[in-house]
C-alpha cells in the first residue's frame, strides 16, 4: 500500500482513524479525529469521504463522525469469535438468569481484555464492561484469570512488557497466579468500582490453557461468591465441551 508524503502508509492511517474511537469517544468531530489520529485536517476530510462511502465510518446530523455499520458486519464474520459466542451463549443465558447480574465473555488481545459479548440484566450492579470495549488486565478478574491460564511463554512475555506496572500493582504476582489456578477462578474487590466484586473463570482448550473467560460482577461482600464461582466453572466447562464438539464436527 502506497505511503503518504509523511512516510506512513494509508493502512497505518486507516488503523489510526479507527483506533481513535472508543467507549468514551464513540463520536468525534473532524478536528478531534484529525488530532487523535495525527492526520492533517485537509487529508482527513478526503479520507473521510472515502471511508463514509464504504460505510466504514458514518456522519451524524451534527457533522460528527462515528464507526459505520459495515465494521460491525465485518467483525461478526470472524470465525473465531463467532464460534466462541455461539457456543457460549446458551451458558451465558443460564448464568444471567441464575445469578441475576450482567454476564461477560472476554478474550486476551494485545495485552488487554477484549469484551466480545455481554448479557445485561435490569437492576444489576455497576459494570464497566462494554461489547468491543477493552479493559486492563491488571485491574480485572477477567484479565488475571486469562493471564493465569495462559501458556508460560505468554505470561513471561506479558511480564516483560509490563514489568513496572505489574510490580507496582501485583507485588505478589506469582503467588496470585498460583492461587487463581488452584481455585479455578479469579475475583477482585473494588478494583474498577468500589462497590462491586468481579469473578471470572477461564474457558480452557484441550491442553488446559485459556481460550476466553466467562465473568460476572456482583455486589461487594456478597456471600454468594462461592456459588457464583461454582456456577461459572460449570458453565465454562460446558462451553469448552461445546467448542471441542464444533472443532471435531
Amino acid at each position: 500500500m502506497a505511503n503518504s508524503p509523511s512516510g506512513d502508509s494509508m493502512l497505518d492511517r486507516l488503523v489510526r482513524i479507527l483506533d481513535s474511537f472508543d467507549a468514551n469517544n464513540p463520536s468525534l468531530s473532524v478536528s478531534s479525529l484529525s488530532r487523535r489520529a495525527d492526520i492533517p485536517k485537509a487529508t482527513m476530510y478526503r479520507l473521510l469521504d472515502e471511508l463514509v462511502s464504504h460505510d466504514l465510518l458514518a456522519r451524524d446530523d451534527s457533522g460528527n463522525v462515528r464507526l459505520g455499520l459495515r465494521l460491525w458486519e465485518l467483525a461478526n464474520r470472524s470465525a473465531t469469535t463467532q464460534d466462541l459466542r455461539t457456543a457460549a451463549m446458551p451458558f451465558m443465558e443460564d448464568i444471567n438468569q441464575l445469578i441475576g447480574q450482567n454476564t461477560q465473555l472476554s478474550v486476551l488481545h494485545q495485552d488487554e481484555v477484549l469484551i466480545i459479548e455481554r448479557l445485561s440484566r435490569p437492576g444489576s450492579v455497576v459494570n464497566q464492561a462494554n461489547v468491543a470495549g477493552r479493559m486492563p488486565v491488571h485491574r480485572t478478574s477477567m484479565g488475571m484469570a486469562l493471564l493465569a491460564f495462559s501458556r508460560p511463554e505468554a505470561i513471561q512475555g506479558f511480564l516483560q512488557r509490563h514489568q513496572e506496572l505489574m510490580a507496582a500493582t501485583h507485588p505478589n504476582f506469582r503467588a496470585e497466579m498460583v492461587e487463581i489456578r488452584r481455585n479455578g477462578f479469579a475475583s477482585f474487590d473494588g478494583f474498577i468500582d468500589p462497590e462491586t466484586t468481579g469473578a471470572a473463570v477461564p474457558i480452557l482448550d484441550e491442553s488446559g490453557y485459556q481460550i476466553a473467560v466467562l465473568s460476572v460482577v456482583v455486589p461487594r461482600g456478597s456471600e454468594t461468591l462461592p456459588s457464583v464461582a461454582l456456577a461459572l466453572r460449570t458453565a465454562a466447562r460446558g462451553i469448552s465441551r461445546a467448542l471441542g464438539a464444533r472443532a471435531s464436527g
